[in-house]
């Protein structure tokens, strides 16, 4: 049995109440509908195939029909569709997100922190960010600097001004002036290249190059390919903002769920694992899909399975690239959360694109 238009508008009047509403929807609800003019008997019938295909469920014998997660995907589906083709960016609703990436442009973890909390203010979801995974990143700029005696500070700047910071300890003490002719020969020898591409040849020839200080390009280079190990996934920041939004849906509430959901949050090794398997996934599909939605045991997370996760990828290029992600109830609003997700993903693009 295939859905025919009849169908698709009662299961999609079905989904829409159950969304406004949070109560189960009735053939008499569905039958006072203006564009469907039909009998609630018919209603009725439709009702009964819509449930036996999978799409809606009866919570209790007496109840009107709650949709199922395949009725919350058809749902989805069908939005996204319209989304695509219909994206109409809302300049009132993105002057908080524009306003906030012109002022610090220069710091991709700044501004994704911000529109974790941004996000969840407008949506009243929760929502977590991973920060940028910069496997293949490449150097932007190294700077040595001296610090105290037999001390220097190593900073790797990536692109996407991804920046970190190392100590070494050096056994002679070196000046000002020898510390400036070797930053010239890192950054003439390094910038632009990532890990992969610092071969054998490139490292010999900075060793030669640098003469007696051969010693101290051997430490630097050390640290520098630490620095691009601890900016794999396992290691990167997830900022979260409005857990506490989960105690506005009753359906998320009952019993352990809201402590469940909300000790989620607080576990960011569990929530890099999974915002990491997302980004891996949007970097496998050929289709390039923007925006995908989780529903129910489609999550990657076991306890969040009462929920509903929209995700999009950003990837600015070089090798940096991360996932946002909305969490609510299933039943959320899945035109504003798409809407005002591909927004933002269109300003963040316009913003940091390499």
């Amino acid at each position: 049995m295939e859905l025919d238009e009849r169908k698709k508008k009662i299961l999609r009047a079905i989904v829409s109440n159950y969304l406004e509403t949070g109560e189960p929807v009735g053939s008499r609800t569905i039958s006072k509908l203006p564009d469907l003019n039909l009998s609630s008997a018919t209603i009725r019938n439709e009702m009964d195939d819509l449930e036996e295909m999978g799409y809606i469920m009866q919570p209790h014998t007496s109840a009107g029909r709650i949709p199922s997660d395949k009725g919350y995907r058809f749902y989805v589906d069908e939005i996204m569709r319209e989304k695509d083709t219909e994206l109409k960016e809302k300049d009132t609703e993105l002057t908080e997100y524009k306003e906030l990436m012109e002022k610090r442009v220069d710091k991709l973890e700044y501004v994704l922190k911000h529109v974790a909390k941004l996000l969840a203010a407008n949506t009243n979801y929760a929502t977590m960010i991973s920060g940028p995974s910069s496997r293949k990143n490449k150097i932007k700029f190294i700077q040595l600097s001296r610090m105290e005696q037999n001390k220097i500070l190593v900073a790797t700047v990536f692109e996407g001004n991804i920046i970190n910071n190392r100590i070494i300890v050096i056994s002679e003490d070196i000046s000002e002036k020898e510390i400036s002719e070797l930053n010239m020969l890192l950054n003439t020898s390094l910038t632009g290249l990532t890990m992969d591409q610092i071969n054998l040849s490139t490292i010999m020839k900075l060793r030669n190059d640098a003469g007696e200080y051969s010693d101290v390009i051997d430490q630097v280079l050390t640290e520098i390919s630490e620095a691009f190990t601890n900016n794999e996934d396992d290691e990167l920041e997830v900022y979260t903002s409005g857990a506490t939004n989960i105690f506005k849906y009753p359906e998320l509430t009952g019993g352990d769920a809201a402590g469940m959901l909300i000790e989620q949050f607080e576990k960011k090794d569990e929530l890099r694992r999974m915002l990491g398997q997302i980004n891996e996934s949007y970097a496998a599909d050929e289709s390039k899909e923007g925006i995908k939605v989780y529903i129910g045991e489609e999550l990657p997370m076991h306890d969040m399975q009462d929920c509903s996760l929209v995700t999009a990828n950003y990837d600015f290029g070089n090798g940096i690239s991360g996932t946002i992600g909305i969490v609510g109830p299933k039943r959320m609003n899945y035109d504003k959360v798409l809407g005002t997700l591909k927004s933002v993903m269109n300003q963040l693009e316009e913003t940091f694109r390499i």
